[in-house]
Order: structure tokens, then sequence, then C-alpha cells
């Protein structure tokens, strides 16, 4: 198998636990592969020269299982990389958190042993595919977590007139909005306030940001519905994120949002669940009479 690894080490501890997994690789007949990225971020800690190193998507098409190395950042990254090849992605957690990134540093052995048997299923990620009449994110615009429509400065909110399937659902006075996945209900999404959404549901949730208007909440949306967007304010340019990426647009912008139509095959060891994630690294139902 032809493996590739991703992922920035930017702490000394972490190089034990790189060598560690390039060693499991090797010892179980596989072929190590280093992204640009991870090979520029360890040059000076050891020797990097015996690894194949890519950097295009015509070298991607070659991989056969990507892990990713460091936290949920590291992952959407490796995600994006990844793009509609689907290669399927083993995240293991470097960083802090880690709640993509299921394997704890500390189990690497463990976990590489049930991958290398086999021990292992694929969950299917949904992920969200933006329109527009601009060229922006260079062809890459697609997310795992969340699509966000961001004011730029502290000074005035936004207005957002929102459409689901060309009808008109509401006009939002706030900071922002965005809409994100049933795996990106756990992030930016919850913390502005938004639902817990199973993984595999098929739906988006439309969430704003610090609204003006406390009686407006977040909306759960089929997944085969086109939502789009029509922004004012008062400065003439605001961000668009995908994920961990934005780029600045201007009121000319017209955005709309669907299901893009391959998916994210992230790896799931035997064992893994997700409601043990939520209450281990959420600290969800958190209760001491339980």
């Amino acid at each position: 198998m032809r493996i590739a690894l991703h992922g920035r080490i930017n702490r000394e501890d972490s190089i034990h636990y790189l060598e560690q997994i390039i060693s499991e690789i090797e010892e179980n007949n596989s072929e190590v592969i280093f992204t640009e990225e991870l090979h520029i971020s360890t040059k000076g800690h050891f020797n990097t020269n015996r690894f194949e190193i890519i950097d295009s998507k015509f070298d991607l098409a070659s991989v056969d299982y990507f892990f990713s190395l460091g936290g949920d950042g590291t992952l959407l990254e490796t995600v994006s990389k990844v793009g509609c090849l689907e290669t399927p992605i083993l995240g293991i957690n470097l960083g802090k958190l880690g709640f993509l990134a299921t394997i704890n540093k500390k189990d690497i052995k463990e976990a590489l042993n049930g991958f290398f048997a086999k021990e292992f299923s694929f969950d299917e990620r949904m992920l969200i595919h933006l329109d527009s009449n601009n060229k922006i994110f260079n062809g890459q615009n697609f997310a795992l977590n969340e699509v966000a429509i961001l004011k730029r400065d502290t000074s005035s909110m936004i207005i957002v007139h929102c459409y689901i399937d060309g009808e008109f659902v509401n006009t939002y006075w706030a900071d922002g909005i965005m809409v994100a996945t049933p795996t990106g209900s756990t992030g930016y999404s919850l913390s502005a306030g938004g639902p817990l959404v199973l993984p595999q549901s098929d739906s988006f949730i439309i969430t704003p940001v610090s609204p003006h208007n406390l009686n407006v909440r977040p909306l759960i949306v089929s997944g085969t519905s086109i939502i789009s967007f029509e922004i004012e304010g008062k400065g003439r340019s605001f961000l668009t994120s995908l994920d961990s990426r934005s780029y600045k647009v201007d009121n000319s912008v017209k955005l709309s949002i669907r299901k893009e139509s391959f998916a994210a095959k992230l790896i799931k060891l035997k064992g893994y669940n997700f409601f043990d994630t939520l209450r281990v690294k959420l600290n969800w139902g958190l209760d001491i009479r339980n």
C-alpha cells in the first residue's frame, strides 16, 4: 500500500510519534509518502530524503490511504487535498481536542494494528459545495464543516437575505451566517448556538452568527436543498469561508450552496462510537448524577 502522511510537525514530542507511525507502516510492507507541508515542517529533525514527496493532484491519485497527523484543522486540510478522489483518511490526533481526528497519540500502535488488520469501516461524510458567479477558492469550493459569510470589521453587521430552492426564507441582521453539514454541527455552528446533528443525517444547518433579532433560531433543512444568499452591508466587502479557508468578496457576488457530488471518506476503526466522542471530547450530558 502507498500511504501518504500530511501535517505540520511543530512540536519536538510530535517527532517521536511521527517516527512511530513511519515504523509501523514500513513494518507492514507499505510505502510512506510525505506531503510537501509535512516535508517542510520536518526538515532539520530527521532525514526525509528517502520518502517520496507529493505536491500535485496527479501524485495524489496514486495514494491508497491518507493519514492526517495533527488536530481537526489538519484533517480539514487533508480533506481539501483529497477532494473528489475520495481517498480514505485516518485522523491521528497530535494536537489537543481532536474531535474528527479520533486516534489518540498514546493509542497509535494499537490503532495501526487494527488498521493493517482491516478492522475498520468507511464513514462517508457529506461535503458542502459553494457556487459563485466569481472564481473564488481556486476551484476547491467545497468544505467538510461549513460555509460561512461574515463581516470583516467590528463596526457594523451585515444583512443577509436567504432563499431555499428559490423561495424567500428570512432576512438575517447579524455578524454573519453559516451553513453547516452534520459533521460541522459540532464545530463553529455549535458555538454559535446550533444543534447537534448526527453525522449520517442528510441535512444542512443554517445558523446565524450573533443575530440582532433574538427570535431568529438555527434552521435544519434538507440536504437536497439549494440555499442562496444576497448580502447587504455598509462595507463594500465581507468574508466567505470554507472551513479554515477564507476569501474576501464584495456585494456583487452571488452565492449558493448545495451538497457536493462526492464525499469525505473517513476511516472508522473498530470500537469507535460517535456518542462516546461527544461525551469524552465535548462533555456532552455531563451530570454529577451520572
